[in-house]
């Protein structure tokens, strides 16, 4: 059936998409609440138990930027419901494991789905009309905090109340709900660039350099910072990394175009998302521990797995709440004030923690703060982006800014995991972080953001024109096949 953006129903498109992004996000924390457990469900080491979160990391990684650059290729909804079949598969892997190694195989099948939500803002500016595509790219960005949030939470009451299995048996639901909304309700979009074929090099240089980065980043804690193993993989990781940048230079239908990606906007664009997938995630690392420890330390607050993600959930619902409102900034002053205005608003939410960490209902307004702010500048980036760059590129535009907050996430744990392993105290013959520890963390989050918001007031944007987002231009004719 053919028609044009006018015949597509943009709010029933951007519903359908955004419970693909919420699902997506629920896939992330799926397994918190069950982490202190899963040695002894899979019977197997804490150690080996940790890769059930760090694979869903790595093939995340790995599979964003090959999404993106597929969906350009040979179009966007099919990418997307290409996406939903590991999504379906892994769950049910995980579902019907009883060893750590095909959970850990699962796991990785779900990362290799969560291309899902740079594609799916890449589609809206296909068959969204220009005055709608704004508060649609907003929404879309913030279904990822939705899913987050409540993603704890509903994980949390079923591990304390029923099997764990029924969480992955829920997600394969879900899962496949998505993709049948997808293939319903969701058109197809422009076609895809005809491109004579996808770049293998390109693809498998880019994931070996993420992965050594990444493992190096994720586990140098486990393994020792100046371990052999952990500066091995960094020095591999920088060497991987050039030549694959070389290699991107010189090929003429690259992963990712490097020449578009070295333009200033899109540079530092991506420069500001780094930042603020660091300040965004510091603060979900400390919230929770400092929810949870015992009150007996004088700084915990005792709260159960349940009682700190029902805590924790409306940072989520502020993120989709102030999507419009974030809409409407950047339709007034550009998508660049609004990702400042938001990592300020960051900040802001880092600095009040100083004088409210002492009560549940303080790092309740502590979490909502930092939420409303990344909720401010998740919509932001995709709009920067997508106008900095052709029509036929936003998918793997998109999906490579997906990766720098991704990394920037990493770098988060990482870097917060150090802070709160040094300034420690003894709890009953039991070292825990500090609330020293804490603060310190806090502050550092706050620092971040406020270099997020610097980068983004820099961000050289170019004039507007009729390709970009916000713009009216004839479009081509846009097929639901």
């Amino acid at each position: 059936m053919n028609g044009s953006k006018a015949d597509v129903r943009p709010g029933g498109v951007v519903g359908v998409l955004a419970f693909a992004g919420i699902v997506a996000a629920i896939m992330q924390t799926l397994v918190v609440p069950l982490i202190g457990d899963l040695p002894r469900l899979l019977d197997t080491s804490a150690s080996n138990a940790s890769w059930v979160v760090t694979a869903t990391l790595l093939s995340a990684a790995v599979a964003t930027p090959v999404a993106g650059r597929l969906g350009d290729m040979y179009g966007k909804r099919r990418m997307l419901l290409a996406s939903v079949v590991p999504l379906v598969a892994g769950s049910v892997v995980c579902a019907v494991s009883s060893s750590v190694v095909p959970m850990i195989a699962g796991r990785g099948l779900q990362g290799l789905g969560m291309g899902v939500v740079p594609l799916g803002v890449s589609l809206l500016r296909d068959v969204t009309p220009p005055e709608r595509l704004g508060s649609a790219i907003a929404v879309m960005s913030a279904s990822m905090g939705v899913g987050g949030a409540l993603g704890l939470p509903f994980a949390a009451a079923v591990a304390e109340n029923t099997s764990w299995r029924v969480l992955f048996w829920v997600t394969a639901g879900l899962s496949l709900a998505v993709g049948a909304l997808i293939l319903t309700l969701v058109p197809a979009g422009r076609p895809g660039t005809g491109a004579r074929r996808f770049d293998v090099a390109g693809a498998i240089g880019l994931g070996a350099g993420l992965i050594s980065l990444l493992l190096a980043v994720s586990k140098g804690s486990d393994w020792g910072w100046s371990s052999a193993t952990t500066l091995g993989l960094f020095a591999a990781a920088v060497v991987v990394l050039l030549l694959w940048a070389r290699w991107e230079l010189r090929c003429a239908e690259p992963l990712v175009d490097l020449r578009v990606t070295a333009r200033p906007q899109v540079l530092m664009t991506n420069a500001a998302s780094v930042l603020v997938g660091f300040a965004m995630y510091a603060q979900s690392l400390v919230v929770p521990q400092l929810m949870q420890l015992p009150e007996e330390t004088g700084y915990g607050l005792g709260q159960s797995m349940l009682a700190m993600g029902l805590w924790m959930a409306p940072g989520g619902l502020m993120m989709m709440a102030l999507s419009p409102l974030g809409a409407k900034l950047s339709a007034a002053r550009g998508p660049k004030v609004t990702l400042g205005v938001g990592s300020l608003v960051i900040a802001a939410g880092y600095g009040i923690s100083m004088f409210l960490m002492g009560s549940t209902a303080g790092l309740l307004v502590v979490t909502v703060v930092c939420s409303g702010g990344v909720g401010l500048a998740y919509g932001a980036m995709p709009a920067l982006i997508m106008s900095a760059v052709p029509q036929q590129e936003t998918a793997s535009a998109n999906s490579f800014n997906t990766l720098m907050r991704s990394i920037g996430t990493s770098v988060a744990a990482a870097v917060i995991g150090v802070v709160l392993s040094q300034l420690t105290t003894d709890f009953g013959g039991h070292l825990l972080p500090s609330e020293n520890g804490f603060r310190a963390a806090m502050l550092i989050g706050c620092a971040v953001g406020l270099l997020a918001s610097l980068v983004a007031f820099l961000i050289p944007v170019r004039p507007a024109t009729a390709e970009q987002p916000g713009k009216s231009a004839p479009e081509p004719s846009v097929t639901k096949a």
